[in-house]
């Protein structure tokens, strides 16, 4: 039998589609469903590499995991990884099929329905529901032409939809009316109902409102979420913890936030740490003095190692290493704290460019993405960050070059890199980190360990504050 499908539509970016998704496929895998997570195309630079060597966006990973499913490329046939303020490398059923201008993509991207499909409907054979995420708005009114991922893909599927708002942003009567009125009338038969996300203070004072809403849209108020911070992983660019100025307490550590920053994930077990607290530094005014700095991914390593110098930052890194402050460097990070980075083939920007030369060695982009999933023993560091030695890691790798190192860590003095992501999750490895900073011991929970637990909550939360028995109804009924 067939799945039956479900799409999460948003008034905007960051209006909490995800998290939406995630937790009807948690609810959903609660009820005893089989339930996968479908996003035909998705715009993120926070990444994943599934276990096949496909690349995919993490926010379907996410899903994946809260509907206790491994990553599936098929879950997110599209993906777009930003290069340029104009331009994105395009990502095709986990394999980069180039680089294309915004309009060249445009044109292109009416040839990938048959793979969209095709992706859907093997999940759809597998699964008793499919909770689909759309991307932004659906009434970009100048960008419906061919469109793969909001109301043209619930049009083809024939699916339900759900309509999220921002009230913490504001405008919500503006957002979720507004949208509806610009829906077709085909498009607006399909959406069946409203919920009102990221609602501060008491629920019950929304309730006027909410009625409001309901005339004015002719749409149903299904739920009003409550504002919450979950410990679930981000992929949005908007997401609150890169705001994150000022020193807390513990161990201080700076993540550099790059332009073109990826897969600040990475650094979710130190932010969760009691013992340590994380900024992202993007100007020399706010890099202070760190007890630990981090040079994260990035998509574009030549560009951000630019911007590095232009700013002053690169500077400020090469001085703290010089004082003995630790340095670590994750992926594009690792890269540019070698001697040069070198792109011959134009994968990313072109050129070449000199490196911080804090570690020996040099990087060359060849022609093929490395995409692989990596676990084994840290082994053969010295400095502080010795005690790492004989720890376990799982993680993966998403990168293009090679610099000649295989190890999953490797460091000059108090100067560390890899190219593994994920290589903090293990439990234990934050905490060591912390304590050999000169932090108060403190033991860190298995990063896995930690996300079951969140998508419970996130569980518990939603069916509080949704009419499930409405929703059930929406899927089973459908359109």
């Amino acid at each position: 039998m067939k799945a039956k499908p479900i799409m999460i539509q948003g008034t905007m970016s960051n209006a909490g589609k995800s998290l939406t998704a995630a937790a009807l496929c948690r609810v959903l895998k609660q009820e005893g469903l089989r339930v996968a997570p479908f996003k035909s195309q998705n715009m993120a630079l926070n990444s994943f590499v599934t276990k096949e060597g496909f690349e995919m966006g993490r926010a379907q990973v996410v899903q994946a995991e809260a509907a206790g499913k491994e990553a599936d490329v098929r879950m997110n046939p599209v993906l777009l990884k930003p290069t340029t303020d104009v331009g994105s490398q395009v990502v095709v059923l986990g394999k980069s099929v180039g680089n294309m201008s915004a309009r060249d993509y445009f044109a292109y991207k009416k040839t990938l329905m048959p793979a969209v499909m095709e992706a859907y409907e093997g999940l759809a054979a597998e699964n008793d529901v499919i909770v689909i995420e759309g991307a932004g708005s659906p009434v970009e009114l100048n960008l419906n032409d061919n469109d793969i991922v909001n109301m043209g893909l619930a049009s083809r599927l024939n699916a339900p939809v759900l309509l999220v708002g921002d009230i913490d942003r504001g405008g919500i009567f503006a957002q979720l009316c507004g949208t509806v009125s610009l829906l077709s009338d085909r498009e607006r038969a399909l959406v069946k109902g409203l919920l009102v996300n990221k609602f501060r203070g008491d629920v019950t004072l929304f309730s006027e409102g909410a009625k409001l809403l309901e005339t004015l849209s002719s749409k149903p108020v299904l739920g009003v979420v409550p504002y919450f911070s979950l410990d679930i992983d981000d992929e949005d660019s908007l997401s609150e913890r890169l705001q994150a100025k000022g020193k807390g307490e513990g161990i201080d550590v700076a993540v550099l936030r790059l332009p073109k920053l990826s897969n600040f994930t990475d650094f979710a077990p130190f932010e969760r740490s009691k013992g340590c607290s994380v900024r992202y530094v993007s100007r020399v005014c706010e890099f202070g003095a760190p007890d630990l700095v981090v040079l994260p991914g990035t998509k574009s390593t030549i560009e951000d190692l630019r911007f590095l110098k232009s700013s002053g930052l690169a500077e400020q890194v090469v001085a703290a290493a010089h004082r003995g402050v630790p340095v670590f460097g994750v992926c594009g990070g690792f890269q540019m704290l070698g001697k040069k980075v070198a792109d011959p083939f134009g994968c990313e920007c072109g050129g070449e460019e000199e490196g911080l030369g804090l570690l020996p060695l040099e990087t060359v982009f060849g022609r093929e993405k490395c995409l692989r999933e990596t676990k084994g023993v840290i082994g053969g560091l010295s400095g502080v960050f010795s005690c790492l030695n004989g720890q376990n890691y799982t993680g993966y790798e998403i990168h293009m070059g090679q610099s000649g190192e295989h190890a999953a860590i490797v460091n000059s003095g108090c100067v560390y890199g890899t190219y593994v992501h994920g290589i903090f999750d293990e439990a234990g490895t934050a905490a060591k980190i912390v304590q050999a900073l000169g932090g108060a011991p403190v033991e860190d929970e298995d990063a896995r360990a930690v996300k079951e637990k969140n998508y419970d909550e996130l569980a518990r939360l939603f069916r509080g504050s949704v009419d499930m028995k409405k929703v059930m109804e929406i899927i089973e009924h459908g359109v």
